[in-house]
């Protein structure tokens, strides 16, 4: 290993910015620079062996390149953080135009997403914005 791998690694490690999986593989590339079999590796960041002997491998066959997280398959997700904001934020904060209550066409159509995807986003924070203004018993 360089110098100046090490240094990368190193900061890689401390940086809070740097993802918890990126992190990790690089304690364990520079644990395993240290001369330490793949299980003492294993004891001292506490994870399988078989996780030691993937990112030692991966180093050494692709070096730095190696440790970031690789694509993964399928579409990327097409509704951003801050849409997600936006339709928190108007649900909670507005109401429609010439409407008591936000429905899901009329979320969807102000945040530019789909109408399940507007549900799917009420439901996951356990929002209710159409509530039932009937009485039971009457």
């Amino acid at each position: 290993m360089s110098d100046g791998e090490r240094d990368q690694l190193e900061r890689w490690a401390r940086c809070r910015r740097s993802s918890q999986a990126l992190a990790l593989r690089c304690r364990i590339v520079l644990a395993c620079a240290e001369g330490l079999s793949n299980k003492e590796v294993a004891e001292r960041v506490g994870v399988s062996l078989p996780t030691v002997g993937k990112w030692r491998g991966r180093f050494l066959e692709s070096r730095l390149d190696g440790l970031p997280d690789e694509p993964r398959p399928g579409r990327p997700a097409t509704i951003t953080d801050r849409m997600i904001e936006d339709l928190l934020a108007a649900t909670l904060e507005e109401t429609p135009r010439d409407a008591t209550h936000w429905s899901r066409r009329l979320m969807a159509e102000r945040i530019g997403i789909s109408r399940s995807s507007a549900g799917r986003i009420w439901r996951a924070f356990n929002l209710k914005p159409h509530p039932c203004f009937c009485s039971i018993g009457s």
